[in-house]
C-alpha cells in the first residue's frame, strides 16, 4: 500500500544525505604536503567540511582515478601523469570564472606546464621542484671522504660508492618515472626517451646498485634521513629539505643537505585538478581558488619548503624558501633541468616490467 507519509520521510532523508554530501569537499594530496592550519582555515572561510586524504605515489592515485568513482573533488597528480589522465578523460575542464585568484599564477611555471595541460584548461600548479640527492653530510663524508660527490649522480649510480654507503642506508624513490630518466641522464642518454632500446639502457645502471638500496619508498625517507637512520635518499627536493629542517629542530647532530645533480635534474610539477566525476565540483573550485590566494599559497610553501607556481606569493615567502637555491634554483641551474612526458601504453608496460625486475633483484 502506498504510504505518502513514509515516502515523504524517505525522500527528505535522501535529500538531507545529498545536501550533507554536497557540503563536503574531498581532497586527495601527497603526504606531508600542506600546512594543516590551511585546512582549518578553508573550512572556516567557506563553511565546507574538508575531507583530506593522502597518498605517496602517482601510481596509487592513477589507479583510483582511472577506475572511476574515486569520490574525490580535488586530486594532485604530477604533470606527466596528469597529461595521460587528461587524454583518458579523467578530469573536467576548470571553470575559470570561479577562480578569482587565477591571475596569481607564475608565467614561468605556466609556460613549462603548457606541455602537459595546454592553456591550463584542466589544472593549476600547486608545487614544483627537482628530484635529486639528499645526504647526511657527516656520515657520507666519513664513508667516502671529504670529496664525496654529494652533488653528482655518481653518488648513487656508481656501485663502488653505493656498496660503501649501504652500511649507513640508502633509499630510492619507488617511482620508475623518476628513477629511469635519472639513470638515462647519468649515461648521457635522453631522459625523455620512449623507445625500448634506449629505456633498456637504464636497467643495468639501476640493477647494479640494487643490492645496496635498503628501500624503495616515496615518503619514508623523509623521517629516515632526518633521524639519521639512512645517509642517502634519492628523492624530491622539498621532502629532503623537510628532513633537513626536522633534523635541525631536533638538534640530533644530523646535517642534511640537498643537491640537484650537476648532470641535470628532473624538474617536476604537481598539479591540482578536478576529477570528471567529482561529487562537489563547486566546492572543488572553491578549494582551488583558496589555494590560488597568494597568502595561502605562501603559507603552504613556507611550511613544506617547496617552490610554487604562484608569482603573487613570492613577496610573502620566508627567506629560507625564496632565498634557498635548492628550492628556487638560480638561472644557471634552471638551464640544466629537464622535463619528461608520459610514456605511451607500450612504453609504460615495458617500464613497469623493468621496474619490477629492478626492485625484486631478479
Amino acid at each position: 500500500m502506498f504510504n505518502a507519509k513514509s515516502s515523504t520521510v524517505v525522500l527528505a532523508a535522501l535529500l538531507a544525505a545529498q545536501a550533507g554530501w554536497a557540503e563536503e569537499v574531498r581532497v586527495y594530496n601527497w603526504s606531508d604536503y600542506i600546512d594543516e592550519e590551511l585546512l582549518t582555515k578553508f573550512e572556516e572561510e567557506t563553511g565546507y567540511d574538508l575531507i583530506y586524504d593522502v597518498f605517496d605515489s602517482n601510481e596509487v592515485l592513477e589507479t583510483k582515478l582511472l577506475a572511476g568513482g574515486s569520490g574525490y573533488d580535488v586530486v594532485v597528480p604530477s604533470a606527466t601523469f596528469l597529461q595521460r589522465q587528461i587524454s583518458a578523460g579523467a578530469f573536467q575542464p576548470l571553470d575559470k570564472s570561479k577562480l578569482t585568484n587565477i591571475g596569481n599564477l607564475w608565467d614561468v611555471v605556466s609556460a613549462r606546464t603548457e606541455t602537459y595541460d595546454p592553456g591550463g584548461e584542466y589544472s593549476i600548479n600547486y608545487m614544483w621542484g627537482t628530484t635529486g640527492l639528499g645526504v647526511n653530510v657527516g656520515k657520507v663524508t666519513e664513508i667516502l671522504g671529504e670529496d664525496a660527490p654529494i652533488n653528482s649522480l655518481e653518488l648513487v649510480f656508481n656501485p663502488e660508492n653505493m656498496e660503501k654507503l649501504a652500511e649507513c642506508g640508502v633509499h630510492f624513490l619507488d617511482a620508475p618515472t623518476e628513477m629511469i630518466p635519472a639513470a638515462l641522464q647519468y649515461i648521457g642518454e635522453d631522459p625523455d626517451a620512449k623507445d625500448e632500446e634506449t629505456l633498456a639502457k637504464a636497467e643495468p645502471i639501476l640493477a647494479a646498485v640494487r643490492p645496496f638500496v635498503q628501500k624503495y619508498h616515496s615518503s619514508e625517507y623523509i623521517s629516515a634521513l632526518a633521524n639519521g637512520d639512512i645517509c642517502v635518499a634519492f628523492g624530491w627536493s622539498g621532502d629532503i629539505l623537510q628532513s633537513r629542517d626536522r633534523a635541525f629542530e631536533a638538534d640530533n647532530g644530523v646535517e642534511v643537505a640537498y643537491n640537484a645533480p650537476v648532470e641535470g635534474a628532473l624538474m617536476w610539477f604537481d598539479q591540482m585538478a578536478i576529477p570528471v566525476d567529482a561529487p562537489n565540483p563547486e566546492g572543488a573550485h572553491a578549494f582551488l581558488d583558496f589555494i590560488l590566494n597568494a597568502e595561502n599559497m605562501a603559507a603552504a610553501s613556507n611550511y613544506v619548503y617547496y617552490a610554487n607556481g604562484n608569482a603573487a606569493s613570492m613577496p610573502l615567502l620566508v627567506e629560507d624558501v625564496i632565498g634557498d637555491p635548492a628550492i628556487y634554483p638560480d638561472k644557471a641551474t634552471l638551464e640544466t633541468l629537464y622535463t619528461t612526458t608520459p610514456y605511451d601504453a607500450r612504453a609504460q608496460r615495458f617500464v613497469t616490467r623493468m621496474w619490477t625486475r629492478i626492485k625484486s633483484g631478479t
